[in-house]
């Protein structure tokens, strides 16, 4: 994955170029439904690495997915370029909701759309939600707004 595209109309700051590959499909060489959440995740960390953000989230604030939303528009082939764009929609108390949407290349087509939010937790095991860092929110309402 690269992160070539610009910021696009729909607020859109970055994102990442992928290829479809034959493990992400299916026999029919059509992207197996659950391997579009492997996509968003390879572009949420390229997104982490972009912002300099711990990929697994910072010390005392470490990221685990409480919801994840998609919605499918039109399959995704073996062989397909895509551009899957993500933002930071909204910063809550110990929550972040990242959005997303996968274009098809060739077409311009979007192929689908996706909402997820993201707790941190003081740890892994039994660990309890933790407010979100202000140096996180700091770098992540910068970004979004362009500063």
């Amino acid at each position: 994955m690269s992160a070539p595209p610009t910021p696009d109309d729909d607020g859109f700051r970055f994102a990442v170029s992928t290829r479809v590959e034959i493990a992400d499909t299916d026999l029919g060489g059509v992207v197996y439904y659950g391997n579009y959440a492997r996509l968003l995740d390879r572009a949420l960390m390229a997104y982490r690495r972009e912002l300099g953000i711990p990929e697994l989230g910072p010390d005392g604030h470490l990221f685990v997915v409480r919801h994840l939303a998609l919605d499918y528009r039109r399959s995704a082939r073996f062989g397909d370029e895509l551009t899957v764009r993500i933002r930071t929609a909204r910063v809550g108390r110990s929550s972040h909701t990242v959005s997303y949407r996968i274009d098809d290349v060739a077409t311009g087509d979007v192929v689908a759309t996706a909402e997820q939010v993201i707790v941190g937790v003081s740890g892994y095991e039994g660990g309890r939600p933790t407010r979100v860092p202000a140096p996180l929110a700091a770098r992540l309402a910068a970004f979004e707004d362009g500063r």
